[in-house]
């Protein structure tokens, strides 16, 4: 306990202790030297009477056994004894004192050998003893002071937020694994990410240079082609990962490779057709998709009467189109331009399948009432929106049929890559949109061969139901990997409800820099480790220092905000066939950019599906023009 009464008999210990040692010196200097004593008369009767008895004990029978023995006491009382802790001192400066001091202490033995007057030897032999003993002495009591503290060491406490990570590379036929090294109080150490059950998806993050792309998913997409996947790519600045997807398939053969590109025209294929649209549901998912992927600010507004009429409109006039003669038009751009016939002869057409009578309804009763303001408000913002999608190439492309969209056929297993352009991103996202979408619907189905969905920029194309795939597709061996470059992008786009739903439904996060509530919530999400702190009081008579433990956040929000590239923090899921139970990791990924250059070197480039000349394309857009004039005269003269 620490009482007054215990310290001041432990002080009295120490004191009675250094006194011993001081003592001995003393009774085996005046023993050792006893000659030289004796002709300076500093010798007495009583003194001689006393001491010289002791010179037959153990401790006075050599000069190195009485030395050793006052120096074995000293220490004792120099680790006993309590004195102000100072910083300021330095291992240097003890080791010197206790060097010399040692070196005097033991060496002054050798003078008593020396070749001199009595009196000379005994000064010698006592002044260096002594000497060296002081210094000793000195040396030990700043080793006991000298305050053994980092607390300026580490100012950005990266050693306390340093904690295990997983060292073991597990990897099944679904895995994703990626090489890393991480920090662990000081040492740095190997690691592996071990993205074992991709099926309960997974999502990138990180800002513009983070990373994403070169240390993540360039591997998730050669990984996933070694080991069997089909695979959509949505490629939003083409031909990043295409190019990688095409050449990992080279290596590693056993499916179809397909390219839809609005620019370089490379295959076609109908995101509307027939056969995949089994009622009128899969239609107004269709017109919900391609409406907002045309504008995006509806998401935030979805129910509101001038944004649920114009996709009612498209909804009807896909599944008119689905239904009459068997699908034979039913394409986007017959659908664009069966839009832009005029209300007389459109509703006419339109009424002649009752299907749809519930959805034109509406639009038929205002223009018979004239309330034509009200119709050009319903139906204006469909025309205007899907007017955009009046190109040639973009006709060309989409009443194609290369390719069936259900990508994950055990018999016609596929690599579907999107190609998006930044520069125009709105106009062909709205449309790669409806592709995923119709992709969605098919690939979710049970018995089909597993499949990986890799979304670059996410945010950049309107994906309606991605919550649902991701919670549904699992069983279905679907792998959904999400790139975004923060939450507030995500949240921008897509709304701030279905943002947090995508931001916390998926399993597997591999997160580079990002700060905001981004960096925020990931700290929250990847918990609190117990940290060591300590603490320090100076005052004029003591120093103390103080250590406790306490949780902490294990990545602050602020170490995410200064990640470097290549560095990434993250969380990943197992399954209960392969438990993982240090799932949190903050590491580099270790990338060999020499294999990686030398492997890119040696890319081929992905070869022309087709020639396309520019007459062909006209004639494919007039043709549609002239399909619907036609079924429009067909039905009127069947109405008349």
């Amino acid at each position: 306990m620490q009482t007054g009464e215990n310290e001041q008999a432990l002080r009295k210990i120490i004191d009675f202790t250094r006194l011993l040692s001081i003592a001995i010196l003393i009774i085996h200097s005046y023993l050792c030297c006893y000659p030289a004593f004796q002709e300076l008369k500093l010798t007495h009767k009583i003194v001689d009477h006393i001491l010289l008895p002791l010179s037959k004990m153990v401790v006075f029978k050599t000069v190195l056994i009485a030395k050793l023995s006052a120096l074995l006491l000293l220490v004792v009382s120099l680790v006993g004894s309590k004195g102000k802790r100072d910083e300021k001192i330095r291992p240097k400066t003890i080791i010197t004192y206790c060097f010399t001091g040692l070196l005097l202490y033991f060496i002054s033995g050798f003078f008593l050998a020396l070749p001199l007057t009595t009196k000379i030897v005994a000064a010698l032999y006592i002044l260096i003893t002594a000497f060296g003993y002081l210094l000793f002495m000195t040396g030990g009591g700043l080793l006991f002071r000298m305050l053994k503290l980092k607390l300026g060491a580490d100012i950005f406490n990266k050693e306390n937020e340093t904690f295990p990570q997983e060292e073991r590379l597990l990897e099944n036929e679904y895995s994703i694994n990626l090489p890393a090294k991480y920090q662990l109080k000081g040492k740095e150490r190997s690691s592996w990410i071990n993205v074992i059950n991709p099926f309960r998806g997974t999502l990138v993050g990180g800002s513009p240079g983070a990373g994403k792309s070169y240390f993540v998913i360039r591997h998730i997409i050669t990984q996933h082609i070694r080991k069997g996947f089909s695979m959509l790519i949505y490629d939003f600045k083409y031909d990043d990962l295409s190019r990688i997807a095409y050449n990992a398939l080279r290596e590693h053969g056993g499916r179809s490779f397909y390219v839809i590109n609005f620019e370089k025209i490379m295959h076609r294929s109908n995101p509307l057709e027939p056969d995949t649209m089994l009622d009128i549901t899969d239609a107004m998912e269709s017109a919900r998709t391609i409406m907002m992927g045309l504008n995006r600010e509806w998401i935030k507004k979805q129910g509101d009467f001038f944004v649920e009429s114009p996709i009612n409109f498209v909804t009807a006039l896909i599944w008119f189109l689905k239904k009459y003669e068997g699908g034979r038009y039913c394409t986007l751009p017959h659908v664009i331009e069966l839009s832009l016939v005029d209300y007389k002869d459109l509703f006419a057409v339109l009424s002649s399948e009752p299907e749809i009578e519930v959805l034109i309804n509406p639009f038929i009763s205002a223009w018979k009432n004239e309330a034509f303001e009200q119709l050009e408000g319903q139906i204006a913002s469909a025309k205007i929106s899907l007017a955009r999608l009046s190109s040639p190439q973009l006709y060309y492309v989409l009443s194609g049929n290369d390719f069936s969209l259900d990508i994950n056929n055990p018999l016609q297993p596929k690599v579907v890559c999107l190609a998006n352009n930044p520069q125009k991103s709105q106009v062909y996202g709205a449309v790669l949109s409806l592709y995923i979408n119709r992709i969605n619907k098919l690939v979710n189905r049970k018995h089909q061969q597993k499949c990986s969905l890799i979304f670059d920029e996410f945010p950049t194309i309107y994906f309606n139901g991605i919550d649902n795939l991701i919670a549904t597709a699992r069983s279905n061996k679907v792998a959904v990997t999400l790139a975004v470059q923060d939450y507030s992008q995500l949240k921008k786009d897509y709304g701030r409800e279905q943002a947090e739903v995508i931001m916390n439904i998926v399993g597997n996060i591999v997160c580079g820099q990002v700060t905001g509530d981004t960096a925020k919530q990931l700290s929250e999400r990847f918990g609190k480790i117990n940290q060591v702190k300590e603490s320090l009081s100076i005052n004029a008579t003591d120093t103390s220092v103080s250590r406790s433990t306490q949780l902490d956040y294990a990545i602050p929000a602020s170490k995410i905000a200064g990640l470097s590239s290549g560095e990434f923090v993250g969380m990943v899921a197992d399954d209960p066939t392969n438990k993982i139970e240090l799932k949190t990791f903050h590491c580099q990924i270790q990338n060999d950019h020499n294999a990686i250059s030398l492997e890119e070197s040696a890319y081929q480039t992905i070869p022309d599906a087709r020639k396309v000349s520019n007459t062909e394309v006209q004639m494919n857009y007039q043709r549609i023009k002239t399909e619907i004039k036609g079924l429009v005269e067909q039905l009127a003269h069947i109405n008349s």
